[in-house]
This record gives structure tokens, C-alpha cells and sequence, in this order.
């Protein structure tokens, strides 16, 4: 677990041990001084989290707010970041005062709402880092060479997911659409998201639900292929920032200071998209591409901090789906929201909504990307150019993907990409004379 801390510069003899808690403050040898820790939990490889995590956190600009708060206030705080692979543990911690402020996705946090009021450490739900509004940051992948072409075919099979996450909640509404009992259906193995991939490939699990950026990075590195996009299920899908009830209380300024902070790295993902993702790349060791595909300027997450009533809505409606697998005996969601510490902290207008994504080419060598108006036309220039990356929209459900793992149909003069082969299927099936493709015939009819 790594750590960052900022120190500001003291004289020598002023370096003196200090006492430190979590959201708390502890006066130095006679009391001239004092400190304050600010513990936040994060997933670094929940890449639409970055905005209140990973990316947050190599810009700095928690601490330069702290700072600047310090100075004021004659206080030394530092910033203590956990990081874990799920929202589980960050909501253990929280519960038992050890996290002040976390990130986690739709899900997790009904349950960190849950388990906050029955411990007596109520949370409250105070911002969004990334969402999806059909629901593409889940994916259901299949290894490489599986028969699996729908997601039917999964019935009696072994599934691997990690229960109570966004993606075991696509998961179980899409076999509930497939006329598939989510408990007596399949095999479901609950794991996380590394032990699933791994038993994935080793064959032990047919098939993996997972949220970003696993789906993206299988693929991405040949190990899996799309067998579900989370976006059929047209339900929006996010995460967002859950902040202990009594920190909020006892340190509203610091709060602010978050929430001014993630607002300011969420403006610096949409200004600079490829640093970001080269930057995320850099601190997590996933593939850039992949941190591209999801938080790139036409990527599958759009990150804005707006407690969205859309998003708000679709949180309620997933209450029901963890009561009904015991994870939660209810939430009240209008009292775990909180919309005024945003509101409070940052005057910035609200972003527009998400357009629809364009198809999108990244040149090696090159800090920026070009979009183009159709499919046809990245192909094009994909075949004579030295491609780092190419990514284009499902046409069905505008799931952005890389443009060599789609599945591809030829419809007369028109080519079109999907994410999974069903799509692909679905389409063609409505269209007379329209065929599924192999990605080079593309490129070769493109040109």
C-alpha cells in the first residue's frame, strides 16, 4: 500500500514527533502546533474513480488545498491514501472510523450506506467520479476461444464476480433478462476481480462479470472477449464519493477542500484525456489503451462530480436487486444523499451532458487523438498510420471498444462495429444482406 504525504517546509528544530489520528488533530510539545491526518480509500485500478483517486493523487491538488487551509489556520495536515482492489474493504474501514472519505461504485456503496447506519457511522454519498448512463462500465467477458456467443448460453456455467459489486448487479439483472435465475442458473463464483481473471484463463470460470477497467484489459491483452455489454441493459451505472457522517460534521472545510480538488482533477482529465490516461497508466501499470478506452475523450465513462437525478433514480432502483440477494436489509438512498457539501464547495457550472462517442484513433508517438464521423473513415486512415489505438462506438449501444477486438458487419456500402458478437447477431438479423466480418476484411473494404 503506498502513501503520499505532504510535509510543509518547518524549520529543523521544529521536527518534532507527531501524534496522529485519522480526521483528527493532536497538539505538539507545548501546544504551538498541530496535526491533522486525512485518510481517503481509493481503488487505483477502478479507473473511473481517478478523479477522487489515482489521478487525484499524482496532481496534488488535495494537499495544495490542505495547504493553503493550513496556513490559515496554523494546522499540518497530511493526506493519508489507502488504496484497496474493491469498495468492500473501504467500507470496513470506514465503518470501524479508520477511512474518512472513500470512492466506490453504485453498489458498494448502497452497501457502505447499509452498513454505516447499523454500525452507528452513517455515510453519505456527496459526489460522482465516473459514470455510464446505459450501464457499459460493467462487461461480461469469455476467454478468447470460448463457444459461448450469448449470454444464454451461460446457464449452467460457472461465472466468476465479486457479490455486491456494479458488476455483479449487471450480472444478475442481465440473467433475470435472459430468463436466467441469478442464483440457481449458474455457478457463481465470488472472487476478485485479479483471482476471476486468472480463473478465467485458467478454465475454471467460464465466463467473468467485472467492472473497470478488468473487461477492457482482458481483451485489450488477447486473454478474453465480450460476451455481454453492461449497456443493454439501458440503466445507468457510476461511481461516487461516500464521506464518513461525522467527519463531514466536524471538518466541513476539509471536505470542501476535497470536493474543490476533485473538481479541479476532473477538469484536467476532460482538458488533457491522453496525459491522464499515460498518467493513471504510469501509476497503476495498466496499459494506457485500456485507461483510454474508458476515460478518454470519447471513452465509455464521462466524469463529472454532479449528483445527477438520473443517477440518483437508477441508485434507487438498485435496492432492491441486494435486498433480494441479502446484501442489504434496506436503503433510505434520499437520506444518503447529500448534495451540499458540492454545492457548497464548488461554483464551477455543471458539465453538458455526454455526447455520443465518435470513433477515435491515437497515433503512436503522438499526446493527442482524432476523432472521425463514422467507422468507415478510421478505418481508412488506420490501415496507412501507425496505430497505438483505435476505438469505435457499438452501434447499438454506443459502447465505445478497440476497434480490432469488435465484432464487424458489412451493411452494403456501410461498416459498423459492435462489442459483442449477440450485438452483431441482432443487427443482422434486422438488416437483409448485412454480414458479420472479420476485422481485416473491414480495414480491406474501408480502403
Amino acid at each position: 500500500m503506498r502513501r503520499r504525504i505532504l510535509v510543509p517546509a518547518v524549520p529543523i528544530a521544529l521536527l518534532l514527533p507527531l501524534a496522529t489520528a485519522c480526521g483528527g488533530a493532536d497538539g505538539t510539545a507545548g501546544g504551538s502546533s498541530k496535526t491533522v491526518t486525512v485518510t481517503v480509500g481509493y481503488q487505483s485500478k477502478t479507473i473511473n474513480t481517478v478523479t477522487a483517486g489515482t489521478l487525484l493523487r499524482s496532481l496534488g491538488y488535495f494537499e495544495e488545498e490542505l495547504a493553503a487551509r493550513g496556513k490559515q489556520e496554523g494546522v499540518t495536515y497530511k493526506v493519508d491514501w489507502q488504496d484497496y482492489a474493491t469498495g468492500a474493504p473501504i467500507t470496513a474501514q470506514m465503518t470501524a472510523g479508520k477511512i474518512d472519505i472513500g470512492s466506490m461504485g453504485d453498489f458498494p456503496l448502497l452497501i457502505n450506506a447499509a452498513r454505516g447506519r447499523e454500525l452507528k457511522q452513517p455515510t453519505e454519498l456527496v459526489s460522482v467520479t465516473g459514470y455510464n448512463l446505459r450501464g457499459g462500465l460493467n462487461t461480461v467477458v469469455t476467454a478468447p476461444d470460448s463457444k459461448l456467443a450469448s449470454l444464454a448460453d451461460l446457464s449452467g456455467k460457472k461465472v466468476s464476480t465479486s457479490v455486491g459489486s456494479a458488476a455483479d448487479g449487471t450480472l444478475i439483472r442481465a440473467l433475470q433478462r435472459a430468463g436466467i435465475d441469478p442464483d440457481k442458473g449458474i455457478q457463481k463464483l465470488n472472487q476478485q476481480p485479479s483471482v476471476g481473471a486468472s480463473a478465467l484463463q485458467a478454465g475454471s470460470a467460464d465466463a467473468l462479470s467485472q467492472f473497470v477497467a478488468w473487461p477492457g484489459q482482458l481483451a485489450f491483452e488477447g486473454r478474453a472477449k465480450a460476451l455481454y455489454d453492461g449497456a443493454e441493459l439501458n440503466l445507468p451505472t457510476f461511481h461516487g464519493v461516500t464521506v464518513r457522517q461525522k467527519f463531514a460534521g466536524e471538518k466541513p472545510g476539509v471536505l470542501d477542500d476535497f470536493l474543490k480538488a476533485q473538481r479541479r482533477a476532473t477538469d484536467y482529465l476532460r482538458t488533457n484525456p491522453v496525459a491522464a490516461a499515460e498518467s493513471v497508466a504510469k501509476e497503476t501499470g495498466l496499459p494506457a489503451e485500456v485507461v483510454y478506452l474508458y476515460n478518454g475523450a470519447n471513452g465509455i465513462a464521462t466524469f463529472d462530480p454532479e449528483l445527477r437525478p438520473e443517477l440518483i433514480a437508477a441508485l434507487k432502483e438498485d435496492v432492491p436487486v441486494l435486498k433480494a440477494a441479502g446484501l442489504v436489509p434496506d436503503v433510505d438512498v434520499d437520506a444518503f444523499v447529500d448534495p451540499a457539501p458540492l454545492k457548497r464547495a464548488v461554483t464551477a457550472p455543471a458539465f453538458p451532458q455526454a455526447a455520443a462517442a465518435k470513433p477515435e484513433l491515437w497515433l503512436k508517438g503522438q499526446n493527442t487523438t482524432v476523432a472521425f464521423d463514422s467507422p468507415k473513415e478510421l478505418l481508412k486512415a488506420a490501415k496507412s498510420a501507425d496505430v497505438r489505438a483505435a476505438y469505435v462506438p457499438d452501434a447499438l449501444t454506443g459502447t465505445p471498444w478497440f476497434a480490432d477486438k469488435a465484432v464487424w458487419v458489412a451493411d452494403g456500402a456501410e461498416l459498423r462495429a459492435f462489442v459483442t458478437p449477440a450485438n452483431a447477431k441482432r443487427y443482422v438479423e434486422g438488416h437483409a444482406g448485412a454480414r458479420v466480418i472479420g476485422y481485416a476484411d473491414a480495414v480491406g473494404l474501408a480502403s
